[in-house]
């Protein structure tokens, strides 16, 4: 199947506190895989746990901006319930050995300005350099716009190189953070 990405000149359709349904998209890569996309769920915590056990300490060091962060029962929990009228979070699955698994993770956070928000993006270390985080971020920015966001940010450490050329490629732009050199903030204003 096709993934049912929108351009970025599509009108979203109307967000609300339901599960978007409408943001599912699925899109075989390579002959032995199908990678889905979708909004995360509370069932989901098993997926969500296990995918964070298995990052490697580099994948976590950039997600988390370099904090040793153990993530609690309690995180993992707020991580899989999300409120879709305010935030979003998509997981990307594939099956192996039968079984689904996440493979990439993507959300974003109303911030208190009510016309931005805040994203963070995770692919498994052997689902890296795939095009998953650039269709996960593509499908994050569909989504925010059709919220309603006027703009989308990250804050990205400054030797996240692969991230940061994600970012670029995608039209946002990198800015100085206001924390410190060694972050950096991405930056795409949507309209």
């Amino acid at each position: 199947m096709k993934a049912d990405v929108r351009s970025r000149n599509a009108t979203p359709p109307e967000f609300s506190a339901a599960y978007p349904a409408h943001l599912v998209a699925s899109w075989p890569l390579g002959v032995a895989h199908s990678i889905t996309v979708r909004p995360i769920r509370p069932e989901d915590i098993d997926l969500e746990t296990e995918f964070a056990r298995k990052l490697s300490k580099e994948t976590r060091y950039n997600r988390f901006l370099g904090g040793g962060v153990g993530l609690t029962p309690e995180m993992l929990e707020k991580f899989t319930r999300i409120d879709f009228g305010r935030d979003m979070a998509l997981i990307a699955t594939a099956t192996i050995e039968g079984a689904e698994t996440a493979i990439g993770v993507a959300r974003y956070a109303r911030l208190a300005d009510d016309v931005s928000c805040e994203f963070a993006i995770t692919v498994a270390d052997a689902w890296q350099g795939r095009g998953i985080g650039k269709k996960l971020l593509a499908m994050l920015v569909d989504a925010a716009r059709g919220h309603g966001m006027r703009r989308i940010i990250g804050d990205v450490l400054a030797t996240n190189t692969p991230m940061l050329r994600l970012a670029h490629s995608q039209g946002f732009r990198i800015e100085r953070h206001p924390e410190g050199a060694e972050l950096r903030r991405v930056v795409l204003e949507l309209g």
